[in-house]
């Protein structure tokens, strides 16, 4: 009995119509990055498991795809041993790890070749990476990131910037977007303000939940926490604090400008915004004093991508880490970055059918194969399409027109060109407009200039 074709659970196959348009959404952001001076890196899949682990928390390291040693990998240990469970075993016969994320391998990479690489460094990658989470909706064993970031800089121009980069990739996707920023400096002041200095990753991860969860439950997990009613009350009005971004800023001076860390954290939001208001940006921008990305690992300004007209959570996000590469022996390199979730930007743009028709991997035009006299008459014609930029094919069999004319259709390839004994006795061919039926003759030495017009009206 033949074996049923299968992959793992959480992984996925893409076909062509799909990769065209994934790697539309790659191509878009590979060039806006490229245009604000960024270098491509790449890290290999696999690091040693010293390079990984304790990188990521305790739920973190559990998520890591580990990968057997060569030969016979249980010979070095005991497994007499009392109280072997599979977690400590695994970290005995596996030395290597599938990358959870670009961030690490990242810092490693930095670290490793800092006597090789100019800073500021600014680098994007775009590669996948692999997490043993349990496959559900929208998430996957493995998918790729975008990422873009610059190490070896503290100025706020370069957060600027990542909007900037931000603004151009979703303006060039035609994705409306809104980017809520805050600051980790402020959090920790909002902490000290309401007495709770030691309750900051509670509160941040509470407050996180808002939307989802509404005050109540918030103020609830908060009180489980072990927060006070009286830094729970202080808290209630920051949380609701009205006005536009600027009025919000001066109102948090008047309740955590005294704090030494607060203060600092307005003042980099503050500079932030001037660069913003200066720039001329198609997103909108706000201070969110509700976000709190991964705060055990952001020091400085933090951002959320959010896209307007489609019921999705956040497709791009990031933030400032002062001690990226500190893990690896070479403190105080402070970076900032963003990564774009390609799979969640696909989705939005399939929900609101923004994916452009023809792309640049997808075939313009189909030359119709009668018999060896049609083909040889084809074939320069065929050579020369391609050799003016224009993705071209010429079917490879002598079959009857309906099977070839379907072949486009199916291909959505937009134009079909004929040559049978009448357009070669007049040094022509006959091109049908796939979308309308429309069939144009034109002289052979005009093929690609009427191509090109037609492509335009496509």
């Amino acid at each position: 009995m033949a074996q049923k074709p299968s992959i793992p659970k959480g992984m996925r196959d893409f076909d062509p119509q799909t990769m065209v348009k994934r790697n539309f959404i790659f191509d878009t952001i590979k060039s806006v990055f490229k245009r604000f001076g960024y270098l491509p890196i790449e890290t290999p899949a696999m690091e040693n498991l010293s390079t990984l682990l304790g990188k990521y928390g305790e739920e973190g390291d559990k998520l890591l795809f580990k990968v057997l040693n060569s030969g016979d990998f249980l010979s070095g240990v005991d497994q007499h041993v009392e109280g072997l469970n599979a977690q400590k075993m695994a970290l005995q016969i596996s030395e290597k790890g599938l990358r959870y994320d670009l961030t690490v391998p990242f810092a490693r990479f930095v670290v490793q070749y800092r006597n090789d690489i100019v800073f500021p460094f600014k680098r994007y990658q775009i590669q996948p990476v692999w997490r043993a989470d349990r496959p559900q909706k929208g998430r996957y064993r493995e998918f790729y990131q975008c990422d873009v970031d610059v190490v070896g800089s503290d100025s706020l121009l370069n957060e600027a910037e990542l909007v900037q980069i931000v603004d151009d990739v979703f303006k060039l996707l035609n994705i409306n977007v809104i980017v809520k920023i805050n600051n980790r400096k402020i959090l920790s002041g909002i902490a000290e303000y309401i007495g709770a200095v030691d309750k900051l990753i509670d509160i941040t991860v509470a407050i996180d939940k808002l939307d989802k969860i509404g005050i109540e439950l918030v103020n609830k997990e908060l009180t489980d926490k072990g927060l006070s009613e009286n830094s729970i009350a202080l808290l209630q009005p920051i949380l609701f604090m009205s006005g536009n971004s600027r009025e919000k800023i001066e109102s948090l001076k008047s309740l955590i400008g005294n704090t030494e860390c607060g203060l600092k954290g307005i003042e980099e939001i503050s500079v932030l915004f001037n660069y913003l208001d200066s720039f001329k940006l198609n997103l909108d921008f706000e201070l969110d004093l509700t976000l709190a990305r991964g705060l055990n690992y952001y020091t400085g300004a933090i951002f959320e991508v959010k896209a307007k007209d489609a019921s999705m959570g956040s497709i791009c996000g990031g933030g400032r880490y002062d001690d990226l590469t500190g893990i690896f022996g070479m403190p105080d390199v402070s970076g900032v970055g963003i990564s774009f979730g390609a799979d969640r930007i696909y989705d939005v743009m399939t929900e609101l059918s923004l994916f452009p028709e023809g792309t640049s991997e997808t075939t313009v035009a189909l030359f119709v194969n009668f018999g060896e006299t049609e083909e040889a008459y084809c074939l320069p014609f065929v050579q020369q399409l391609r050799n003016a930029g224009l993705n071209t094919e010429i079917f490879p069999d002598h079959e009857k027109m309906k099977k070839q004319i379907k072949y486009a259709d199916q291909k959505k390839i937009p134009f079909v060109i004929i040559a049978g004994e009448n357009e070669i006795a007049q040094n022509q061919f006959t091109v049908k407009q796939m979308n309308s039926g429309e069939q144009i003759a034109v002289d052979k030495n005009e093929l690609v200039i009427l191509i090109r017009k037609l492509m335009k009206l496509v």
